[in-house]
């Protein structure tokens, strides 16, 4: 599907579809609230709120993105409430049924890129992880009882983390979809970097994706439990 881009915001890839294709999977209550955190171009609040009877709110700390994710959802006729901020802060504590993400997580440098550098849709910390283990933390608070986070990234930034530090939180999470992927521009051109880094053998081009589900029981559940 055509989206407008503007410089510096995340072009959607692979990841994109195969969390696209999660997405397709999951069953929502009539009026069930979805956010897409870190929309870009908000591919995934287009995709989210073509579903009859969900309400979607997106959110990019990324103003480029914020404009660009209006007008695409804008232009499809879609009633999708776009804000400006850093992951779950401009959201004043709302709970969501789904929450989806598909943050940066390439390998990047120890400084953090700038507020207008375009690495900063795609480089997330030395391993991967800063924006990772921080919506692995801060999400949960942000599922309504019974909700699931559905996150997108690559087998490159340790699977076994994402999990723990979901589950650790209370959530039980889970890999629910896995998909090889050759790499892009921005990951041939790391690929140097991340073989001295251990994170890559010789020779190889491509990655595996995952997709992780995480669920917070209900209230009902949990009492039954005790």
């Amino acid at each position: 599907m055509f989206l407008l881009r503007p410089p510096g915001v995340y072009r959607p890839q692979g990841d994109t579809a195969l969390l696209a294709a999660v997405f397709g999977l999951i069953e929502l209550r009539p009026g069930a609230e979805v956010l897409d955190v870190g929309t870009g171009t908000g591919a995934m609040a287009v995709v989210a709120a073509q579903r009859a009877g969900v309400r979607v709110t997106a959110v990019d700390r990324s103003m480029r993105a914020v404009l660009a994710a209006r007008f695409n959802t804008l232009i499809r006729g879609l009633g999708v409430r776009v804000v400006h901020g850093d992951l779950f802060t401009p959201l004043n504590g709302q709970v969501f049924d789904l929450i989806v993400a598909n943050p940066p997580y390439v390998p990047g440098n120890a400084a953090a890129p700038s507020a207008h550098s375009r690495a900063r849709a795609w480089d997330a910390g030395l391993d991967g992880r800063g924006i990772l283990d921080r919506v692995c933390s801060l999400a949960p608070a942000h599922l309504a009882d019974g909700g699931s986070l559905l996150m997108v990234h690559s087998a490159l930034n340790g699977v076994d983390a994402s999990l723990r530090r979901l589950r650790e939180a209370g959530l039980t999470a889970f890999v629910v979809a896995r998909r090889r992927e050759h790499f892009g521009p921005v990951m041939r051109a790391r690929r140097r970097t991340l073989q001295l880094q251990g994170l890559l053998g010789p020779g190889h081009d491509d990655e595996e994706l995952v997709v992780i589900r995480a669920d917070k029981s209900d209230t009902a559940t949990r009492r039954q439990a005790v």
